[in-house]
C-alpha cells in the first residue's frame, strides 16, 4: 500500500477531490480525510462509542455524505490536535488519530505508519490544518494506481505533500536564518541549511515530540546516519522543539522559537 496525499484551500475542495477516487479503484475504506475549524453542533454530534447518533447526517452528511458515501456515524470522529484544535477526522484509524492527536503511547505512532500515516509527515498535516486546510490521503494498492490518485487529486487542485513541506519551510526559513546568525559566529547558513533544517523536521517527528536530542541521539543515528552528528542539525534540533513547544503554547499561531 502507498499513500497519496492532497492538502486542498478548503474542505469543499477536499470533499470534492475525494469523490474522485473511487472510479479509480480506490475504496471508500481507502480514503480518509481530515477537515479544520469543526463547529460546535459538528463536534457534539459525533459519536463517542462505536454507535450512530441522531443528527449525526445532518451535522456532517451536508459536508461529507454526499460525495464520499459515509452512513451516519460511519468511521468519523473529531480529536483535539495539540496547536491545532478541534478537527474532523474521516475514515482515519483509531491508532492514527492517537499519533496524531498525542493522546496515546507506545504503538500508536507505528502503528499509524502502517495506515500510511508516516511519522515524519504528521507535522505537515498539521500545518496544512493549522491554515484552515483539509488534507485527503488515499492508500493506493500499487505505485501505477498512486500515481493515477496523485494526477486526480491534482486536477482536482490539490497541492503535494512535498509542496506542502517546502512551503512551511518558507515561512520560517528568515526566522531561523536570522536566529543561526546571532548564534553562530561567522556561521554561515547557506552552507549549513540542509544539515540544520534536516534537525529542524527531526525535532516534529512524531517519535521525538518533546525529547531532547540526546534522548533520541540512537534513533536519529538510524534515520540520518550521514546529518545526525553535524553541529547544525543539533542546533536545528533543539530550535525545532522549541518552535514546537511555541505554537502549542500560543494555540497554533506560527512563529519562530
Amino acid at each position: 500500500m502507498k499513500a497519496v496525499v492532497g492538502v486542498f484551500k478548503s474542505r469543499f475542495d477536499a470533499v470534492n477531490g475525494a469523490a474522485t477516487l473511487p472510479p479509480l479503484g480506490v475504496g471508500k475504506n481507502k480514503i480518509k480525510m481530515l477537515m479544520p475549524h469543526a463547529t460546535e453542533g459538528e463536534l457534539a454530534a459525533v459519536p463517542v462509542v462505536d454507535s450512530e447518533q441522531p443528527g449525526m447526517g445532518k451535522a456532517v452528511g451536508a459536508v461529507v455524505g454526499g460525495a464520499m458515501g459515509l452512513a451516519a456515524g460511519e468511521a468519523i470522529a473529531s480529536l483535539l490536535i495539540p496547536g491545532v484544535g478541534p478537527i474532523l477526522a474521516i475514515g482515519i484509524a483509531a491508532a492514527a488519530l492517537g499519533a496524531l492527536g498525542g493522546g496515546t503511547a507506545g504503538g500508536a505512532v507505528e502503528n499509524s505508519m502502517t495506515d500510511g500515516l508516516p511519522g515524519d509527515e504528521l507535522f505537515i498535516y498539521e500545518d496544512a490544518l493549522r491554515q484552515g486546510r483539509s488534507v485527503v490521503i488515499a492508500m493506493a494498492e500499487d505505485d501505477e494506481q498512486a500515481q493515477a490518485v496523485r494526477g486526480t487529486l491534482e486536477e482536482a487542485g490539490a497541492e503535494s505533500i512535498d509542496r506542502a513541506r517546502e512551503m512551511w519551510w518558507i515561512g520560517l526559513r528568515d526566522i531561523e536564518k536570522e536566529a543561526y546568525k546571532g548564534e553562530v559566529k561567522d556561521g554561515n547558513f547557506e552552507n549549513d541549511e540542509r544539515y540544520f533544517r534536516c534537525g529542524f523536521e527531526a525535532a516534529q517527528h512524531a517519535g521525538n515530540r518533546g525529547k531532547s536530542y540526546d534522548a533520541c541521539r540512537v534513533e536519529l543515528g538510524k534515520r540520518h546516519p550521514d546529518m545526525h552528528e553535524h553541529s547544525a542539525f543539533r542546533r536545528g534540533f533543539t530550535r525545532g522543539r522549541a518552535y514546537r513547544e511555541e505554537l502549542i503554547k500560543h494555540g497554533g499561531t506560527q512563529a519562530g522559537a
